[in-house]
């Protein structure tokens, strides 16, 4: 009889709760380190590009194919471009998610960064595994 007397807490939901992906925390997490890998990875780009060894003045065809010779540097690059791109592509997703009030407008302006997102990647990516080195400077 006692139990047939006990009620809902107000407000209480009168089914489980739906499973919640953890998407928004892994994104949070990998802001947090895809920024710290990109400090050192912009950083490290800066000093070697701009200030040792004469600068930017040796900056030209052969300095950038000789470099696009060495799998490192490739990785380097690569690295740079995918962290740069996902990360900023994140923090516009967030954005987005904060400022677009109707849900057409977040879908679509998702989608076009979506879409740019993956042209940059994959034209980046493209263009630092196919450079040819032999081809002539124009």
């Amino acid at each position: 009889m006692a139990d047939a007397l006990i009620l809902d807490k107000p407000r209480s939901p009168r089914r489980p709760a739906a499973r919640r992906s953890n998407f928004e925390l892994y994104s949070w997490l990998f802001m947090r380190i895809s920024g710290l890998a990109l400090i050192i990875l912009v950083l490290g780009h800066l000093l070697i590009m701009n200030i040792l060894d004469g600068g930017v003045h040796r900056i030209n065809w052969g300095f950038v194919a000789g470099r696009w010779a060495s799998p490192f540097w490739q990785f380097w690059d690569l690295a740079m471009l995918w962290l740069a791109e996902i990360h900023g592509g994140n923090g516009l997703r967030t954005i987005i998610d904060d400022y677009a009030r109707k849900d057409s407008t977040r879908f679509w302006l998702k989608m076009l960064l979506y879409v740019s997102m993956v042209l940059i990647l994959a034209v980046g990516t493209m263009v630092i595994f196919t450079f040819d080195p032999e081809m002539p400077a124009s």
